[in-house]
């Protein structure tokens, strides 16, 4: 048998704490302790610094000179702006994507779609929603804008954290959202491969509508007043 490769410590290290991050194993503004994160990943302080910094870069992380590394935080500010911007973005990109978007790419987003729904039918919580994150980071890709992309990177990172709850399976009515959150894939893809920009970017309004309501109940359990945005109705 051929000898199986591994990957580097850094790589390790780098997934293994976004994946922590993204499924609230590190909560949002939780320090990150450099003596721990070494330990775990078999890593020297310089290598670690340089993950913990190319993780700030993407939005993951704050770095704060003299106290450390934290995860970034979600304030009331921070949830806010996501409210207003998500929409905004993730019909732009999807307009984009149906208008550039390869067969390669085509095929990688069936490959997640297929992903996805496999995690949402026998899958846990956080399965559900790492591989609804790789479904959207690629229509990121086929957008090709690069200003665009960035923003929907760094959306998709308090998107997944807070639609864990989303991907929860407590009800009946969780398990049809579940479902229409499928659908509504298959229905984006259909619509890329046809080229159809506007029922594209309509997919997109509601499909961030179907998860609008869930994520409102994450994010104020206690009825914390606040303008987050008129809900979107799609068309």
């Amino acid at each position: 048998m051929a000898a199986q490769c591994r990957l580097p410590a850094k790589v390790i290290a780098y997934e293994g704490i976004k994946r922590d991050i993204l499924v609230l194993k590190r909560p949002p503004g939780s320090s990150l302790e450099e003596g721990e994160l070494c330990a775990a990943y078999d890593l020297s302080r310089t290598p670690l610094r340089e993950v913990l910094q190319q993780l700030a870069g993407e939005g993951y992380v704050t770095l704060h000179q003299n106290r450390g590394a934290r995860v970034s935080d979600m304030s009331h500010v921070t949830v806010r702006d996501f409210f207003l911007a998500a929409p905004l973005v993730y019909s732009a990109i999807m307009r984009l994507a149906a208008r550039n978007a390869t067969t390669e790419q085509i095929g990688a987003l069936k490959a997640a779609q297929a992903a996805f729904r496999q995690a949402v039918e026998s899958g846990g919580t956080a399965d559900r929603a790492l591989t609804n994150d790789a479904f959207h980071r690629i229509t990121g890709d086929m957008a090709g804008n690069q200003y665009l992309t960035i923003s929907l990177e760094r959306l998709l990172i308090d998107h997944t954290r807070i639609a864990m709850t989303f991907f929860e399976p407590a009800t009946d009515e969780q398990a049809g959202r579940h479902d229409l959150a499928c659908r509504q894939h298959d229905a984006m893809i259909d619509a890329l491969q046809n080229r159809d920009e506007e029922r594209a970017a309509a997919l997109a309004l509601a499909h961030w509508a179907l998860s609008r309501d869930q994520i409102e109940r994450f994010v104020m359990p206690d009825g914390l007043s606040g303008d987050l945005g008129e809900p979107l109705k799609s068309n």
